[in-house]
């Protein structure tokens, strides 16, 4: 996934219709899970619109953050709306540009599913820490955990029968326990840790979060390039969401596997 799926008015739409659902949940129990001490250095990386960067600004009032992402859009917007005293940087996770043991946590935030290789982000998370680090992490679980996303799979088939964009399986393909292991392993890792957590999220209604990843989400650059328009995606998903959690509000359940490491 590149920095392009991101870009335009994505972050805004992004920020208004599937943070809220999606991630604030999940980012303030990923920071619950941070020990605060004087002098913490934090990392985050794949820092979106800044979601769990303000979690941990108001978790972590004196420690020293960092928010990086790959998307400059993404970045502009976390900066402009997010809490004062954070470095903002672009960064790419697989190549930090970061001293090797600068940071005492790392945190990740649903990033990693979309690395080419996640051996090296992993290997470059471990880098950058000081002995005793922590890497906290998340992903999400399979779209069988995730129901929507097994709708909006089935909204994609009937928009494009011949060919349907393959959103669904990147995001949800990155969940086996075994699997994420050995990557960690292959990295360095050997204090692993890791736990599902499951949830259900909350929207306005199912058209507000079928708009959201029409709009807001990688989706829409897929839809571009054949041509389509997200409104076609919306009407197609959001009676399929309705179904399945409800039309106002609609409330998806959720899971994704949180990941703790210690260098």
């Amino acid at each position: 996934m590149t920095a392009q799926a991101f870009s335009g008015s994505i972050p805004e739409y992004y920020e208004r219709y599937l943070v809220p659902v999606l991630f604030d949940p999940y980012a303030a129990d990923l920071v619950a899970r941070i020990a605060a001490r004087d002098g913490l250095r934090v990392l985050e990386l794949a820092c979106g619109t800044g979601v769990v960067t303000r979690h941990l600004r108001a978790a972590l009032p004196t420690a020293a953050i960092v928010a990086t992402d790959l998307s400059p859009a993404m970045l502009a917007l976390a900066a402009k709306a997010g809490p004062t005293g954070v470095i903002w940087q672009r960064a790419d996770a697989q190549a930090l540009s970061f001293d090797d043991a600068a940071f005492d946590v790392v945190v990740w935030q649903f990033g990693v599913m979309f690395l080419p290789d996640k051996v090296a982000g992993f290997r470059e998370a471990r880098r950058v820490l000081a002995p005793g680090g922590r890497l906290l992490a998340s992903t999400w679980d399979s779209p069988a955990a995730n129901p929507y996303a097994v709708e909006m799979s089935a909204a994609l088939a009937r928009l494009f029968p011949a060919d349907p964009p393959r959103f669904v399986e990147l995001v949800h393909g990155y969940c086996d326990a075994a699997q994420i292991t050995a990557d960690l392993r292959a990295a360095g890792w050997e204090d692993i840790a890791l736990e599902r957590v499951a949830i259900r999220g909350r929207a306005r209604s199912a058209t507000d979060f079928a708009t959201g990843f029409g709009n807001g989400s990688p989706i829409r650059q897929l839809l571009a390039e054949r041509a389509t328009d997200p409104d076609a995606f919306v009407r197609e998903l959001a009676p399929r969401l309705a179904a399945l959690g409800g039309d106002t509000p609609f409330t998806p359940e959720l899971a994704a596997i949180v990941i703790s490491a210690r260098r």
